[in-house]
């Protein structure tokens, strides 16, 4: 397997971790429950999804999978970004979850791009 696509793998695996340890450590309340469980959908999903892509058996089934990869990462910084912005009691986002996040999608828009001019 290509060296990149191997990397990447792993980095999106290291971040559907760091969502659930991040979900799990959250407060019980109705807003954290309902933002944590979307978060942990999205955050997961872009490892599950880039996965998938990288099992793909056809250039356009790759770029298809790859732009669900995309809609997940833009997802998941959305949600980080509202517990951030939401300044919720007791709630804490590690940087390092956000600027993560914020790489892997820039990351897999530029995949998808490339992909699409690829045809």
């Amino acid at each position: 397997m290509n060296p990149i696509a191997t990397q990447l793998k792993a980095r999106t695996k290291a971040f559907a971790l760091e969502v659930i340890g991040f979900v799990c450590d959250l407060p019980p309340t109705t807003a954290c429950d309902v933002m944590g469980r979307q978060l942990l959908k999205s955050g997961t999903s872009v490892a599950a999804n880039y996965r998938s892509a990288c099992r793909s058996r056809s250039h356009k089934e790759f770029t298809a999978r790859i732009g669900v990869v995309v809609e997940e990462a833009d997802e998941s910084e959305l949600w980080l970004e509202l517990f951030v912005e939401s300044r919720m009691q007791d709630v804490s986002v590690p940087g390092s979850l956000v600027q993560e996040s914020r790489e892997l999608r820039a990351i897999f828009v530029q995949s998808s791009l490339t992909a699409g001019r690829r045809k």
